[in-house]
């Protein structure tokens, strides 16, 4: 993931998107004369004007930009006098700037959004986060929200991926069990997080061992044991499924669901596997900066995020799986949870998250992996 910051001038060209489905005139009215949207309380007004008078809102996401622009877009549509400064950083990368910009006195971004629900659950507990309590959280499942310091914004499956051509669907593994004795015998090579680089990575990796011990271990101790070259750890799903869809890697595990299957609809070459056994679902994660420099700014962020307006422009124009049972669009967690049923595993938010991030935790989950993927003898 490439950081790059997005200012108005920049987000500008995006406000032609054509939100036509979502943005009518009574909506946008609110905003031009600083009132509350349809539904609020009418102390929101308060909200709105003080969130236009600081005038400008930063956030730090691990979503790509390309992916956020259209909901950027559509949030200036709604607060024009609001310029959005964004940035999208690696999971590491934002956890430890984070970190090290209070640590230094500095001012942070306003918000942070992130896939590693774990880093912001250490983030949320070690006195970070500023409680909201949201008009939209009604609408949320209890699961999705913590204290009215983090917040679940969408519903996105794990998923496998394989190249077609080199490893049709008949023979890939459909569940985690199946992958753990297929890359025992196989002789193809497979992707994955390189999980002492990638925040996520390690996330997702600490989830499936808690799911199933001994198959998360198997399946470490197997990737160890491919012909050198043939396990290909990187930090990103979108440089796993570049790999992936032109065949340099036939196989991927624990890639996120909404990038992968995006990518699926362009390119026939690349298949999408949602594991049989347990399909882990995570979600990006809000938290609203303590220290905040634009607080109001950051509350309408979240509310929008969270609106079923947001949450529609995530399932039509980002293509993310928006969380919210009447979202409309092509990828909303109702349709995800009617695909996969019992099988679906969503991540609660709570202080367990944080847990394997523990110096000794991390530090004994990270040796035994590279003990497993052979680290020193190779």
């Amino acid at each position: 993931m490439i950081s790059r910051r997005q200012t108005l001038g920049a987000l500008g060209a995006m406000a032609g998107w054509a939100t036509a489905a979502h943005a009518q005139d009574e909506l946008l009215d609110y905003a031009v004369r600083g009132t509350a949207p349809p539904g609020y309380p009418a102390a929101y007004a308060t909200t709105v004007r003080a969130a236009e008078d600081e005038g400008q809102l930063s956030i730090h996401s691990t979503t790509d930009e390309r992916v956020a622009a259209p909901l950027v877009a559509d949030f200036r549509r709604l607060y024009p006098r609001i310029s959005v400064s964004y940035e999208d950083l690696g999971s590491t990368e934002l956890y430890h700037r984070f970190i090290a910009e209070n640590e230094l006195g500095r001012e942070a971004a306003d918000v942070l959004w992130s896939s590693a629900m774990d880093q912001m659950v250490a983030l949320a507990t070690a006195g970070h986060a500023l409680a909201y309590d949201s008009p939209e959280k009604a609408h949320l499942p209890a699961w999705a929200l913590w204290q009215n310091q983090l917040w679940a914004t969408t519903y996105e499956p794990v998923v496998f991926a394989h190249h077609k051509p080199s490893l049709p669907d008949s023979q890939a593994p459909r569940s985690h069990a199946a992958l753990a004795q297929w890359l025992a015998q196989s002789q193809g090579g497979v992707t994955s997080y390189d999980i002492q680089k990638s925040g996520v990575g390690y996330f997702l990796a600490t989830q499936d061992a808690a799911a199933s011990a001994d198959t998360f271990w198997a399946t470490a101790q197997a990737l160890g044991h491919l012909d050198k070259g043939r396990t290909q750890l990187l930090l990103t799903t979108d440089a796993m499924v570049r790999r992936i869809a032109d065949g340099r890697a036939p196989f991927g595990m624990n890639l996120l669901g909404a990038y992968t299957v995006a990518q699926a609809r362009r390119q026939p070459s690349l298949g999408v596997i949602f594991p049989e056994d347990y399909t882990l679902v995570t979600s990006r994660v809000l938290l609203l900066n303590r220290r905040a420099a634009h607080p109001n700014a950051a509350r309408l962020w979240l509310d929008y995020l969270l609106s079923q307006r947001g949450q529609s422009v995530m399932a039509t124009a980002s293509r993310l799986y928006a969380l919210r049972e009447d979202a409309q669009g092509d990828t909303t967690g109702a349709a995800l949870r009617r695909l996969l049923g019992e099988r679906a595993r969503p991540v609660a938010l709570g202080p367990e998250l944080a847990a394997p991030l523990a110096n000794a935790a991390y530090r004994d989950f990270i040796a035994r992996w590279r003990a497993a993927l052979g680290y020193g003898r190779r």
